[in-house]
């Protein structure tokens, strides 16, 4: 675990979950860089007496360093309704939120000292102070901010922060466009700051997510039908290479078994196993709020509003009953924000084991590169090579 150094003093801060591998922090200068323009900003400290709203806020550095200030903020000066005395965090992962959770314990704060929201909820109708964590997504950035811009006025502070290397012309240009004129900062240890003015001249137009896309006509059972992507999920436009190959291969099976899509995205490979087997009860898991609207939406859409299936936001199958699924369907991610690791896939693996029954099947699919063969034979005692194709592989190990 580190520390990070704020005006008001240090905060144990870790990821989630917590790795003492991991070499990565909870923040970085990005973070930083914002937490200082809020104490040190030219004319006085930004007033956060308001409805202050934190976007994006990857493992909760910034709600916790923001709740612990407003703690010890004066009495006098808090507002009359204490709910708006407390950050607002809207967040699309249950890992950033669990890690919130978690910093605010370990840093002495009470559990309800930051208001946990996810992209999927209903924005406060209000925002004075918006601080806008920029995400790897572009689209995601733009959902967010069409679906906050009728609760900002035209006296709300929005600062946005990132690493150069996260804000392009582009980052800019959509600042500009949903919320009003905008400008950056100067880079200090490679962050800027973005500050934006809310003005009600703004012609936004209408947010263009979610989006809508058929599936080709060479993959199975879902061949032709329609995906529903919200904004921020892996391929938003298309489908990709590896799931296209993973559909393809998947096996035909009967009778009453318990399937799940673990790391299920826009849900089309869960989607695909319920209607291959109508006595399927499957249950779609993802750590993205985004991904589990996107599945919901493509299940509805093709099986029926009456078709049952469960959408589950975890940390993998952490918490999953063992020793209870038939069948568990993988493509893992290997990346989390900035850093790049097997670690994701690995606590998959694992997780698929302990929650699978004795005979149960693990199907992943992934770049060859990545070596999964080598982790799933280690674990599972077996794998074998189901399909494959110049850049992918499909594997399947089975629980003995």
């Amino acid at each position: 675990m580190d520390r990070m150094t704020t005006a008001r003093g240090d905060l144990d801060l870790a990821r989630f979950p917590q790795d003492p591998r991991d070499p990565l922090r909870a923040w970085d200068a990005a973070d930083e860089y914002l937490l200082r323009h809020l104490d040190e900003r030219e004319g006085g400290p930004v007033d956060l007496s308001g409805s202050l709203v934190v976007l994006g806020d990857r493992w909760g550095a910034l709600a916790t360093a923001l709740a612990t200030a407003l703690a010890i903020t004066p009495a006098a000066h808090r507002p009359v309704h204490e709910s708006m005395h407390r950050p607002v965090q809207i967040s699309d992962s249950f890992l950033g939120q669990q890690a919130t959770r978690a910093n605010l314990e370990r840093n002495g704060l009470d559990a309800d000292a930051v208001r946990l929201h996810t992209t999927r909820d209903a924005p406060p109708d209000r925002i004075d102070v918006l601080l806008v964590r920029v995400p790897k997504s572009l689209a995601l950035l733009e959902d967010q901010l069409h679906r906050l811009a009728p609760h900002v006025h035209e006296g709300t502070v929005v600062v946005g922060t990132g690493m150069v290397t996260e804000i392009h012309t582009s980052t800019l240009t959509l600042f500009e466009r949903v919320l009003g004129p905008t400008r950056t900062s100067l880079a200090v240890r490679k962050a800027r700051l973005i500050f934006c003015s809310p003005g009600p001249e703004v012609s936004r137009g209408a947010n263009p997510w979610p989006r809508s896309y058929a599936l080709p006509a060479d993959v199975g059972v879902v061949s032709g039908l329609t995906v529903v992507n919200h904004a921020g999920v892996f391929s938003a436009e298309r489908l990709d290479a590896g799931t296209r190959l993973l559909l393809r291969s998947l096996p035909a099976r009967t009778g009453a078994e318990h399937v799940v899509d673990l790391g299920c995205g826009n849900g089309v490979v869960g989607l695909a196993a319920a209607l291959s087997n109508g006595e399927a009860e499957v249950t779609f898991i993802d750590e993205s709020y985004q991904a589990l609207a996107s599945a919901e939406a493509t299940f509805r859409a093709n099986a029926g509003a009456q078709a049952a299936a469960r959408f589950v936001a975890a940390d993998g199958l952490a918490d999953f009953p063992p020793g209870t699924a038939d069948l568990v369907l993988n493509n893992p991610p290997f990346h989390t924000h900035r850093g790049r690791t097997d670690a994701t896939a690995w606590r998959m693996f694992n997780g698929s084991r302990a929650a699978l029954r004795r005979g149960g099947e693990l199907w992943v699919v992934g770049n060859r590169h990545l070596g999964y063969h080598v982790k799933l034979r280690r674990l599972f005692g077996n794998c074998e090579i189901v399909a494959s194709d110049p850049k992918f592989v499909v594997l399947r190990a089975v629980k003995r």
